[in-house]
């Protein structure tokens, strides 16, 4: 059972569409670690430029 396993892995392995697939995993994950952070920044700009909207704000009749 553990031997045919380790069979097929090593055939994937030695393939190239598991070298492909590797690759295509790689990509996705720098991509999405790319996004978190480009988010992550945005949001906290648009925060600071909220923030400093709603200070400039006035109150009717306060």
């Amino acid at each position: 059972m553990a031997l045919s396993l380790i069979t097929r892995l090593q055939s994937i392995v030695r393939r190239e569409e598991g070298q492909d697939l590797l690759e295509y995993a790689l990509l996705v994950a720098l991509i999405a670690l790319v996004c978190v952070g480009a988010i992550t920044l945005a949001g906290s700009n648009v925060n600071i430029i909220f923030g400093q909207i709603a200070g400039k704000l006035v109150v009717p009749g306060a």
